[in-house]
């Protein structure tokens, strides 16, 4: 039996601002005053412009390239446009996407191309390295606050792609038809004087149909106020999150102090939460851990063999570059590029319909 054909996203998800993307708005100016060069000559070169990522890595913002191309272009007709897939693996100066047809009906969005595909292929690629260092552990990807909000939707997208199958926000979820989950914040326990017990079975009595996961670093105790939760909740608790801030050293872990770093969600702290919820029978309640965790965290708690059942990441999906360039290689049926670049064919790239 042959494969299932893959899917790609339809273009309107997107909700790209396409007139102003048409006009230029968006666009490097030199783009823009190019188009206008060769419509001014009656110039129309048939040209292949193919688009390769600089460093390997797992690509994603595919289909909101393939989705600039059909709704932006002069032409979507006009054009023949070859692609990999959200999420296939890519090696250093691999092509992902090929666009070939008329210049001047789609030369206006080099600009957005690229940065669509740098942009969620970071974020996808990071995901992936935390998703493996987790191994099969839930991932929360709580990025939100890092960027501003347009980048929402997509960044979601691409963390779901690179493995996190849980975002924090409804627009995050929105391109993978998700749910936004998460914790109850340090904000709801302040507006309860500080009473995390109150503001969880306050939480649990008016959120219904989802998972309470009770915050429990507000007074730094992470061990008294997990007991006190779970006492409060029994059955209706699912989890505690550990969230203890950089520069704290939680109270559970003051006597335990000298050969390991204290501060934060250590894996000291993570146990003595473990064995105080065990000992009371608790042994069901879950922990996730958050607070400045990436890949290589993660991976030292699972080598450790640290009981944590969840990570939530944020910033660490932001990190570092992933560059594409976009280069014309050929032009009228022959091969002509810049110094540098050539015509680097991908056998694994599929027509986009």
């Amino acid at each position: 039996m042959p494969p299932r054909r893959r899917k790609r996203i339809e273009p309107a998800a997107f909700n790209l601002p396409v007139e102003q993307i048409k006009a230029g708005f968006y666009t490097d100016a030199y783009f823009v005053r190019a188009r206008e060069i060769v419509r001014q000559d009656k110039r129309s070169p048939q040209v292949l412009m193919q688009f390769t990522g600089k460093s390997e890595g797992w690509v994603s913002g595919v289909d909101e390239t393939i989705a600039l191309l059909k709704l932006c272009s002069d032409d979507w007709r006009a054009l023949t446009v070859n692609a990999l897939y959200e999420g296939d693996r890519y090696e250093s100066w691999d092509t992902v996407l090929t666009v070939e047809g008329p210049y001047d009906a789609f030369g206006h969005l080099e600009t957005v191309c690229l940065g669509a595909l740098g942009r969620r292929t970071k974020i996808c690629t990071n995901a992936k390295h935390v998703c493996e260092a987790a191994h099969a552990k839930t991932v929360m990807f709580f990025g939100a606050r890092d960027d501003v909000l347009w980048t929402q939707p997509g960044d979601g997208f691409s963390a779901m792609v690179g493995g996190v199958k849980m975002v924090s926000t409804e627009a995050q979820a929105s391109l993978f038809g998700g749910k936004a989950v998460g914790t109850i914040p340090h904000a709801l326990i302040a507006a309860f004087g500080g009473d995390t017990v109150k503001a969880t079975k306050r939480f649990a009595e008016t959120i219904e149909g989802v998972e309470v996961i009770a915050l429990v670093d507000y007074d730094n105790d992470c061990v008294k106020t997990s007991l006190e939760v779970a006492r409060a909740l029994e059955d209706r608790l699912w989890g505690v999150r550990l969230d203890t801030a950089e520069n704290m050293v939680d109270k559970s872990v003051f006597s335990q102090m000298g050969d390991f770093r204290p501060t934060g969600v250590n894996p000291s702290l993570v146990w003595n939460v473990r064995n105080a919820l065990d000992a009371e029978g608790y042994g069901d309640v879950k922990i996730i851990v958050s607070g400045g965790f990436d890949a290589e965290r993660i991976r030292a708690f699972e080598e450790d063999g640290v009981p944590v059942d969840g990570y939530g990441v944020g910033a660490a999906l932001f990190e570092g570059r992933f560059d594409f360039t976009a280069d014309i290689v050929r032009v009228n049926g022959k091969l002509e590029a810049k110094a540098g670049r050539q015509l680097r064919e991908n056998p694994r790239l599929e027509r986009v319909k």
